[in-house]
């Protein structure tokens, strides 16, 4: 071989084959491997069994092999076999290796003659086999039997398509030699994926069986359907041998013996039989390995990044190490405390891109869901004033109140103030959902040990159920401050005073007699309509009382294009000068109706709205009184200024709260008391108990990645001038030997050195008598084998 790396390629395969398969993933590396395809009773099984020198393989009419067996044979001086499905246990007796098979199959398959793609995976010991991988699929068939899926046929063929459609997977295609090879399936089916046969090889069974004046000496010359790999004939024991229990090495004797002594083929007999085929694939599998691993590096070394996360909490931890668990522990719930305070600060590792959560779904619910929880609180505006009516007629008892009581709007802003409770404790209920769920999140990496992930979520589930009740203690006494005191000196509380229900500019319009119309700077509150000269308020002009005030409808005067509506004393009494009624103009219809709505808020009222009012109203609702109208009024706008402060503050303040007193304090009872609970809660040996399949999958896991990094050691020991065979270039006879004889032309009487085997072989490019001998040069020939 060369050296020592190129023979360790084969076992290397086999133990990457092995990793896969006992993690139960699908071998995406499409490892280099050897796939052996053919028609039912084509003699695949023969073959295999005359590598091993054993008979071994299951068999019988129909379909035998209903399941993929990938056979690694590994050269050792003890002979046995082992499972993969069966760790530790040594097959000595070959027949219940057969047995074994048997029972594997109908595991899966069932009985029924039915086929499944999941490999039986069978390891030979032997000191006379070489290191070689192969894979026996089922054979293919074309008619159901039995009671097989009528579409069986398919079900194979499906099977076959997935190991030998893959660029690493070498072909070995079985044909009987007692049947016409353009018929041959297995050919047929290698040509569909290989179609320049640079994968396959050609094994030709049955020789000894062919009829009497027949020979397959153009097939295994590579005349006939010549394949890159040639063709290799082999002659297995007979149904009869194998029914009389013929020992292989007597049937290998005989094989030797026949084609030594066929004259068809004793010229080539040495390239010929099974030891020869054994040691053709075990040259080709290598060499195929070797091509393919600049490719398989990559990948190797992908694959064992993508493992470096999963076996990073145990890959340092010996199983004899005593402390193991210990530091199990330790390791486990630090991490645990690290991904808890990334999920809610978050800057983790593993960012997650399909939905919010952790921190990002706590701030949308501070931020988001809980303002739209407040804002959703809305109150009944016909109700609310009749409240607030009530409100001020009790306050004032037999009186006739005069000024709008403070008791009044103390009692309703309270009573609203009251109803901030329930989105404030949902506010809670939401974070605490979100913890927990982090929680659980974060418990993932904790899933090789039940107990201690149990017991972790229960223990901080626990504590944040605890910080939940003085959460919402803490937060009900945010709103019971609140009630306790009505602060109406607050900077943002727009008071009786200074509250501005309107400001802008309006016409005065007056006759034109008495100087025609003037435009001024108004400002309307709760209690008065005032007129400036300029927009900055420091000329006034005038204040008017809003008491007993109505407005009416004007209509615009000819030539006029000002909206003109007045304000006149329901009393009968002048409101400016000697004026019973002012008129104020503005320039569209809509500024009408605008400050009409301003007026309205200040409770001051159309006069034909008073009208129907005291018409549709019953008794027992408003007051006719537009005094407290306007109080009504005055307080429904003082509710709503002070309101919106509680709502700014307890915004505020009740994130603050949840994060001091439920975030913050878990975080802090992770990182420094759970340790200590989880001490306490039982025996440390129970607490870090595995479950038996998470210990499996962990030495699976452990095994799969040391076995990747063995492997990239190994490629990495490999010499690049390991001496090796090449893969054969386009020629027709790449069974031709190193021989050269000198072929005369019957015509010129020149000459020249051909191909001892292949003269008369398409590699003469045309060559025929008449043809000047420099046209096929061996010195010059590209299509000549070398090897």
């Amino acid at each position: 071989m060369g050296n020592r790396g190129m023979e360790d390629l084969i076992p290397l395969i086999n133990k990457l084959q092995d990793a896969f398969s006992s993690i139960g993933q699908s071998c995406n590396l499409d490892l280099p491997q050897i796939a052996v395809v053919g028609g039912q009773s084509a003699g695949k099984s023969s073959v295999l069994e005359n590598f091993v020198g054993r008979d071994f393989l299951p068999r019988g009419s129909g379909i035998v092999t209903r399941r993929p067996l990938i056979l690694q044979l590994v050269n050792n001086i003890a002979e046995y076999a082992e499972f993969l499905h069966c760790k530790g246990k040594k097959f000595v007796d070959f027949e219940e290796v057969r047995m074994e098979i048997e029972a594997e199959t109908d595991r899966i398959t069932g009985s029924n003659k039915g086929i499944s793609p999941i490999p039986i995976n069978l390891r030979v010991y032997s000191p006379h086999v070489l290191n070689l991988t192969l894979i026996d699929l089922p054979g293919m068939t074309k008619v159901a039997v039995g009671d097989q899926p009528h579409d069986i046929e398919h079900q194979i063929r499906d099977m076959l398509m997935q190991f030998i459609t893959k660029e690493s997977c070498l072909i070995l295609a079985v044909t009987p030699a007692n049947t016409d090879l353009a018929n041959s399936d297995a050919l047929k089916i290698a040509k569909e994926v290989d179609p320049q046969g640079v994968r396959t090889i050609g094994v030709i069974t049955k020789l000894d069986l062919m009829d009497e004046g027949t020979d397959a000496k153009d097939i295994l010359e590579n005349k006939l359907l010549p394949l890159r790999r040639g063709y290799i004939g082999v002659v297995n024991r007979s149904q009869k041998d194998i029914d009389g229990k013929k020992d292989i090495r007597a049937a290998l004797a005989a094989e030797r013996k026949f084609f030594l002594s066929h004259p068809a083929y004793r010229h080539m007999a040495e390239r010929m039989g099974t030891p020869h085929l054994q040691k053709a694939l075990n040259q080709q599998l290598t060499n195929h390995i070797r091509d393919t691993l600049p490719g398989l590096r990559s990948k190797l070394q992908s694959q064992l990044l993508s493992l470096e996360k999963e076996v990073e909490e145990y890959k340092n931890f010996r199983p004899d190490d005593p402390t193991r668990k210990t530091k199990a522990l330790l390791q486990m719930v630090q991490q645990f405390g690290v991904d808890f305070e990334k999920c809610i600060e978050g800057s983790g590792d593993q960012v997650e891109t399909n939905e919010l959560s952790g921190g990002a779904k706590i701030n949308r619910i501070f931020h988001e869901r809980f303002p739209f929880e407040l804002v959703k609180i809305v109150f009944d505006e016909k109700e609310l004033r009749r409240e607030i009516s009530h409100a001020i007629k009790n306050v004032h008892g037999v009186r006739t109140g005069l000024f709008t009581p403070d008791l009044a709007f103390e009692a309703i802003v309270k009573k609203q103030i009251v109803k901030l409770k329930t989105p404030c404790l949902k506010c809670i209920d939401l974070v605490i959902q979100e913890l927990i769920n982090t929680v659980r999140q974060c418990t993932n990496k904790l899933a090789s040990y039940p107990r201690l992930r149990e017991e972790t979520e229960r223990i901080v589930t626990t504590h944040i159920r605890e910080r939940e009740g003085k959460s919402k203690d803490q937060v009900l006494l945010l709103i019971d401050i609140e009630l306790s005191y009505i602060n109406t000196n607050h900077e943002d509380f727009i008071g009786f005073a200074k509250y501005v229900i309107r400001k802008g500019w309006l016409t005065i319009n007056i006759s034109i007699m008495k100087g025609g119309s003037k435009e001024y700077w108004f400002v309307l509150t709760a209690e008065s309509l005032s007129w400036y000269k300029d927009e900055e308020e420091k000329e006034k002009k005038y204040m008017l009382p809003l008491d007993n005030l109505k407005i009416r409808d004007v209509e615009k005067g000819f030539m006029s294009t000002k909206h003109i509506f007045a304000i006149f004393n329901t009393e009968q009494r002048n409101v400016y000068k000697d004026l019973r009624q002012i008129e104020l103009a503005c320039d569209s219809q809509e500024d009408v109706d605008s400050w009409k709505a301003s007026f309205l808020r200040a409770g001051v009222y159309p006069e034909k709205d008073q009208v129907e009012n005291e018409e549709a109203a019953p008794a027992d609702t408003f007051s006719m009184d537009p005094q407290l109208e306007r109080q009504v009024e005055t307080i429904r706008n003082l509710v709503d200024s002070y309101i919106g402060i509680i709502n700014k503050s307890i915004r505020d303040l009740v994130p603050k709260t949840i994060m001091h007193l439920m975030i913050n304090s878990s975080k802090d009872f992770i990182h420094s008391e759970l340790l200590a609970y989880l001490y306490s809660c039982g025996d440390q040996n129970s607490l870090m108990e595995e479950s038996a399949d998470q210990a499996q999958r962990r030495d699976e896991m452990l095994r799969m990645y040391h076995a990747l990094k063995e492997a990239l050691n190994i490629i990495g020991d490999i010499s690049a001038n390991t001496i090796s065979t090449p893969v054969p270039p386009p020629h027709s006879c790449l069974t031709a030997r190193r021989s050269w004889v000198r072929f005369q032309h019957q015509s010129t009487g020149g000459g020249t050195f051909l191909c001892g085997v292949c003269m008369f072989s398409p590699c003469l490019r045309g060559f025929s008598p008449g043809t000047p001998a420099s046209t096929h040069n061996p010195k010059t020939c590209t299509d000549r084998l070398i090897g």
